[in-house]
């Protein structure tokens, strides 16, 4: 019987290490961290998040999770931006050399990411402009097969006033966000203007994620 036991209890050890295994940290490229122009203060936000300081964590994704946003289609509520244009939005250029960012116009607008095919998604990554400190307001990110998003949708960052995140300052290395593997084929993002000003700015999105089998 304790043959049994231990031979039961080893099975399960490798079956979980097994699942352990199945996991790795997310790996992308990042800009260099740069300081353009003068600083502006962020001002007093309820609830700021600090800026990170050092490695950030690893965050773990399943084996052979990749970024299902590179070189995809890109639409947006402001079909005329100031700044750019909106396939910079998924072109890879994560700097903020000048052309490599789009912006758009006042008040709330969106960009909206095609993954032409219906997938898993374990994390979106947002590159607003970086290049001074400063904090988007009613950052929204959500993911639907309905490329109207009216129904089907799953909010998967949130930092509205009606939201359960908290707003965070730019930074090189862009926000992370948990997307706990919402099914879409969709991704769409919000913002409502910055501390720095009116207009929206855009440099990069990563959706990580595996498509539908």
């Amino acid at each position: 019987m304790k043959k049994i036991i231990l031979t039961l209890t080893i099975a399960i050890l490798t079956a979980a290490t097994a699942v352990a295994d199945d996991k790795v940290p997310l790996k992308t490229d990042l800009p260099k961290p740069v300081t353009i122009g003068t600083p502006i203060p962020v001002g007093d936000i309820p609830h700021l998040e600090p800026k990170p300081v050092g490695n950030l964590p690893d965050f773990m994704v399943p084996v052979g999770t990749i970024n299902l946003a590179k070189g995809k289609t890109v639409t947006s509520s402001d079909t005329n931006p100031i700044t750019g244009t909106i396939d910079l939005v998924t072109d890879g250029d994560k700097s903020t050399d000048e052309g490599s960012w789009v912006g758009l116009g006042p008040g709330k607008q969106w960009v909206q990411i095609d993954l032409e095919k219906a997938s898993t998604i374990y994390a979106v990554i947002v590159w607003h402009y970086h290049g001074q400190d400063r904090v988007y307001r009613d950052v929204v990110v959500q993911a639907s097969n309905d490329p109207g998003f009216a129904g089907d949708v799953t909010t998967i960052f949130d930092n509205s006033a009606a939201g359960k995140n908290n707003p965070y300052v730019e930074d090189y290395r862009g926000k992370l966000m948990d997307a706990k593997g919402a099914k879409g084929r969709y991704v769409r993002l919000y913002s409502n203007g910055s501390t720095a000003g009116k207009m929206n700015e855009y440099i990069e999105v990563e959706v990580w994620g595996k498509p539908a089998a």
